[in-house]
């Protein structure tokens, strides 16, 4: 379905025009005039403008010019006598799909032209949306127990267009399963566009969201569409959700609830026509308490939460897994594949792996650039010098001992407040990673941004 601007002075032909393609089930629009649909242009998001040539005032040809300058997205068909086949042709070279003869011989000829302008603006939406990108994605799992209800919940949900929140710890593959949602839904011939909320600064993010009109900030010298119009009739992946700020939380609630937005510096209101999938490794709950997410919007991505367990978890996954993503890294670096002996499977399946698949991809990436033969060795896995040496997985904790009370044989003092603790892991992760502040929050499992934040609250980084 397209949603269709019909612009024609003569009434009788507009309405007949407009009844045929909503039949077609597009949504249509009617104008009488190149002004009253430039109107209608600013205020909605179309996908093709069927015009008529000759028109009092803005005429067709006027009205395409300013689409192409303004609005070079939207498809538009010229409808034309027949004297006026020259002018109809000089406007595809201006950039219109096509033209139509009056009067009109086919109603199937119409549907048929209005589909394949809108069929073209899908695809350009598509291609745009991967570009850079591979349709390939591991599997969800090799046949872990803790997966399974994870892989059945989200068949269930992907065929519906109910929004999706991803919950685990970072790295465990919360965009792989978005991509997995997608591809069982019906929405899977179009596109998939994904956005990390934690990656980019507030009014940056804003504009890689909703997009923004020439203009409208310093730098911002032409329109520019933004990622959720782009995944226009797929899905849209906002990754680190906990990570945005108050003010784009309360633009996303609105969008979320009316399903429109506009660009930044105004311009028309535009459809989000999007399956939402969101994902966090934060606790929302408790930063709802905290006053820094806002509860409704939680309600409204929590429609149907799904916990992804962490590596750790799903132990019969590591080895098939690791030999993917190992033969992934070979393809990559332009080497022979590797094979991985039986102390290095030992290694992977001991390990903890506090950061999860991308800490597992990272080591078995690393050693693949500084292997020698074409075996990994457990010696190669665990690289001095580098920083990784897998820890073990903690034995079963010991049943809780008796309280012991201050002054005791045994008591080792009053408990640390936890803002200390918190300070000290993330002042021995920042040495451990010698300032990188990307690694050090992925291995604490937050966000970039909230590392800065509790960085400059502990006065780490004078």
């Amino acid at each position: 379905m397209a949603h269709v601007l019909v612009v024609d002075d003569e009434p009788g032909i507009r309405e007949f025009v407009a009844e045929a393609l909503a039949d077609d089930d597009h949504e249509v629009a009617q104008a009488a005039s190149g002004e009253a649909a430039w109107a209608l242009l600013e205020r909605e998001g179309f996908d093709v403008v069927l015009s008529d040539l000759r028109m009092p005032g803005m005429d067709g040809m006027a009205l395409l010019r300013r689409l192409r300058e303004r609005q070079p997205d939207v498809e538009c068909i010229i409808l034309t006598a027949h004297g006026d086949v020259d002018t109809a042709v000089e406007a595809m070279r201006l950039g219109a799909f096509d033209y139509l003869q009056k009067p009109l011989g086919s109603l199937a000829e119409l549907r048929l032209l209005i589909r394949r302008a809108a069929e073209r603006r899908a695809l350009r939406n598509f291609q745009e949306a991967h570009q850079g990108s591979s349709d390939a994605a591991p599997e969800l799992t090799f046949g872990a127990p803790a997966m399974q209800p994870v892989v059945a919940a989200l068949r269930k949900v992907a065929v519906t267009d109910a929004t999706v929140l991803l919950i685990g710890e970072s790295g465990t593959g919360k965009e792989i399963a978005a991509r997995a949602v997608h591809g069982m839904s019906r929405r899977k011939a179009g596109p998939f566009v994904a956005v990390n909320c934690a990656a980019l600064a507030e009014q940056l993010l804003e504009s890689e969201l909703f997009g923004h009109e020439k203009g409208a900030f310093t730098g911002a010298h032409a329109r520019r569409r933004g990622r959720i119009e782009v995944a226009q009739g797929g899905t849209f992946f906002l990754d680190e959700v906990g990570e945005l700020a108050l003010p784009l939380q309360a633009k996303l609630l609105r969008l979320l609830q009316e399903r429109t937005f506009e660009r930044l510096g105004g311009g028309p209101t535009l459809r989000a026509d999007v399956r939402w999938i969101a994902a966090t490794n934060r606790d929302l709950p408790a930063m709802i308490a905290e006053g820094r997410f806002r509860e409704d919007l939680f309600h409204r991505l929590a429609v149907f939460p799904v916990v992804l367990p962490p590596l750790r978890d799903r132990r019969e996954d590591i080895e098939p897994l690791a030999e993917r993503l190992l033969a992934q890294a070979c393809a990559n670096l332009g080497r022979k594949p590797l094979k991985l002996d039986p102390s290095a499977r030992a290694l992977l399946r001991r390990a903890r792996w506090s950061g999860n698949v991308r800490e597992l991809a990272n080591t078995l990436e690393r050693a693949a650039i500084l292997a020698d033969g074409d075996t990994l060795h457990e010696g190669e896995l665990a690289i001095p010098g580098l920083g990784f040496t897998p820890a073990p997985v903690a034995a079963a904790p010991a049943p809780p001992a008796a309280p012991v009370a201050a002054g005791e044989p045994g008591h080792d003092g009053p408990p640390r407040p936890l803002q200390d603790l918190e300070r000290d892991a993330i002042e021995a992760a920042l040495r451990h990673f010698e300032g990188n502040r990307i690694r050090t929050a992925e291995a604490l499992g937050i966000g970039v941004r909230t590392l800065y934040d509790k960085i400059k609250r502990y006065g780490l980084g004078e």
